[in-house]
């Protein structure tokens, strides 16, 4: 290691209360068994607010338009 390197920081101080050395090592065993957090993954976007689903195609003009608009080409 270097020698220009900063102290380090505790890695856990009690601010209030006076803890026994066996809780201190207790909480310090759950919180460095935790891990880094994992990176959040990216959402989906839902398939029902999917911009093509927006638009349609242009209904049938003329006799039999408004039965046809509803059957599938």
């Amino acid at each position: 290691m270097s020698g220009d390197a900063a102290p380090e920081q505790p890695f856990l101080r009690v601010v209030r209360g006076d803890a026994t050395p066996e809780e201190v090592a207790a909480l310090v065993a759950v919180l460095g068994s935790l891990g880094p957090a994992e990176p959040a993954r990216a959402r989906r976007t839902p398939e029902w607010s999917a911009h093509h689903r927006k638009v349609r195609r242009p209904l049938a003009h003329g006799p039999g338009g408004w039965r046809s608009s509803g059957l599938p080409q």
